[in-house]
C-alpha cells in the first residue's frame, strides 16, 4: 500500500497548489471565465470509440472540481457548423450566489439560452 499511499499524498499536494493558485486569482476578480471545453460540441456517438478524446473535453473543469469552486456553464453562442458553444463560470468557494447572479445577469444580456443548436 505505500506506493499507493505516495500517490494519494501527491495528489493532495497538487490539490492544493491547485486551490492556492486559485485563491490568488481571486484576490484580483471576482468571477473567472474561460471556455467550458477546448473545443464546441460535437455530433452524438462522434467520440466514443476514442474515451482520452472524450476525457479531454472536459480538461477545463477538472482544476476548479479539484479546487472545489463553484462552477457553471451556459450557453455562449455557435460555431460556424451551428454547434453549440459554452462558457464556464467560476466563483470563490461559498460564493454560489455571486455565480448564480453573474450567471443568470449574462443571459439577460445575451439571448443564446433561447436558440437550439444545429443538429
Amino acid at each position: 500500500s505505500g506506493y499507493y499511499d505516495a500517490y494519494y499524498k501527491k495528489a493532495q499536494q497538487m490539490r492544493a497548489l491547485v486551490t492556492e493558485d486559485f485563491r490568488e486569482a481571486f484576490k484580483n476578480v471576482d468571477i473567472l471565465i474561460s471556455p467550458t471545453c477546448p473545443n464546441t460540441a460535437f455530433e452524438l456517438g462522434a467520440k466514443s470509440s476514442d474515451p482520452l478524446s472524450m476525457y479531454l473535453t472536459d480538461i477545463a473543469t477538472i482544476s476548479c472540481n479539484l479546487a472545489g469552486l463553484p462552477g457553471i456553464s451556459v450557453p455562449a453562442g455557435f460555431d460556424s457548423t451551428g454547434m453549440p458553444i459554452g462558457l464556464q463560470i467560476l466563483a470563490p468557494q461559498f460564493e454560489e450566489a455571486r455565480l448564480f447572479n453573474f450567471a443568470h445577469r449574462f443571459e439577460q444580456e445575451n439571448d443564446f439560452y433561447t436558440k437550439l443548436a444545429n443538429v
